[in-house]
């Protein structure tokens, strides 16, 4: 269920480790896969749609593998059943959910680029609309206001985004005009979610000052409306300070996220946000023939911070969700005991430009074995490197993890035994 980057993997990773005497159906909602981490490119103009984007159809069948693009409208747990929107009734063994999450801008008014002043980079459509503001922001250029709101997770593509912009508007010669101030709920520039990684906070901060950003940390979005929106700083405790009003003709903030409606509606299947519980095997606990990979996941956060944040989950985390889900249904069906458990290690590539961040926490939760944070011009060539590789895993339907294989080689981790 969900045909992303982790129903994309599970589907033909199922069907290597599976052989083709077992029945796969991905349901997905369109009939499109977007490469995410990507959007913030697009954005900016420096991808286009089909740069990104492939039709699942296309490759999906060529695998074996049953594609239904009319997305899930309901799952019956009790009767393992999932109907879709269209009203067909899909039967299953087992169910994997990889759906991502709902972007929850109806939390703060006035955010989201429906009906909200602010843009988007969660989806490949959000991206797109991003772009054609941005064309338009570049006629008659102003402040930019660029962050993540009280209760967002992931943080990585706020400071991707922030940073590409002003790389951008440096190459077209217009930075001197326009003011970047960076707005996040983490306490400190660098926390990603994660409590810091390595030195994130020093090389994040150095970074923003290099670049003439301005940030407003541990804070949160009160309102935007056209033009401006209001932020409220804490302090350490989680007290409001003075609001601060922050003009903006152009401005990106990523949400806080939700579980989608079909998933959060199952009883006793997820947290009271619509994430779902799982147990170290991407089990459900209630629901034994339900296993559940990447943002629809359920993660306590790292640490309790002043304003709420959450626990990213990065392409390298989910990746190895889907190994352990398919690792455990084979050993089950196979009449052997499930006992694969999933590493939860926070990879993550965060391009910045001209050049990029690389920050590794093995594993995400402290204490932990591996924990620094690296940037460089690699970085950033090393990103449009798996950009490319991960779409050619997609049309050609190789289940090679290529976060375990490639990213820990080029990194430099000699713990690959912990990350597996």
């Amino acid at each position: 269920m969900g045909a992303g980057l982790g129903g994309m993997s599970a589907a033909y990773e199922l069907r290597e480790v599976l052989g083709k005497k077992h029945e796969i159906v991905l349901v997905g909602k369109g009939d499109v896969f977007s490469f995410t981490p990507s959007n913030p490119w697009l954005a900016v103009g420096w991808r286009k749609p089909e740069d990104i984007t492939l039709k699942v159809s296309d490759y999906v069948g060529k695998h074996g593998i049953r594609f239904n693009g009319d997305g899930v409208a309901r799952i019956d747990a009790a009767g393992d059943a999932v109907i879709t929107e269209a009203g067909e009734r899909i039967e299953y063994d087992y169910l994997l959910i990889c759906t991502g999450p709902k972007l929850a801008f109806e939390e703060v008014p006035g955010t989201g680029p429906e009906g909200g002043y602010t843009q988007s980079v969660c989806t490949t459509p959000h991206a797109e609309h991003a772009w054609q503001a941005y064309q338009e922001f570049l006629k008659s250029p102003g402040p930019i206001v660029i962050g993540a709101v009280q209760g967002a997770s992931c943080f990585g593509p706020a400071y991707e985004f922030v940073m590409i912009v002003d790389a951008d508007l440096r190459k077209r010669k217009l930075r001197d005009r326009v003011p970047i101030t960076f707005v996040t709920s983490e306490p400190y520039i660098g926390h990603m979610g994660l409590g810091g990684v390595g030195d994130s906070k020093g090389l994040m901060e150095s970074e923003m000052r290099q670049r003439h950003i301005k940030w407003i940390e541990n804070a949160k979005v009160a309102e935007v409306r056209e033009g401006e929106m209001t932020v409220v700083p804490h302090d350490a405790k989680g007290q409001p300070l003075e609001p601060q009003v922050l003009p903006f003709k152009f401005s990106m903030l990523l949400p806080a996220f939700k579980g989608v409606e079909a998933v959060a509606a199952v009883e006793g299947l997820c947290n009271p946000r619509g994430f779902v519980i799982v147990d170290k095997h991407q089990r459900s606990p209630k629901y034994p023939k339900i296993f559940a990979a990447g943002v629809c996941v359920a993660i306590p956060p790292v640490e309790a911070t002043p304003v709420p944040t959450g626990a990213p989950k990065t392409g390298f985390m989910i990746e190895s969700m889907v190994t352990t889900i398919v690792r455990n249904i084979k050993a089950e069906l196979e009449g052997k005991t499930p006992d694969y458990e999933g590493t939860w290690n926070a990879v993550c590539l965060a391009d910045m430009g001209d050049t990029g961040a690389a920050f590794v926490a093995l594993p995400q939760i402290p204490p932990r074995n591996v924990t620094w944070t690296k940037i460089g011009k690699w970085v950033h060539l090393a990103k449009i490197g798996f950009e490319k590789y991960f779409l050619y895993k997609m049309r050609n339907g190789t289940s090679e993890p290529i976060y375990e294989k490639h990213i820990l080689s080029l990194l430099g981790i000699e713990r690959l035994k912990d990350a597996k």
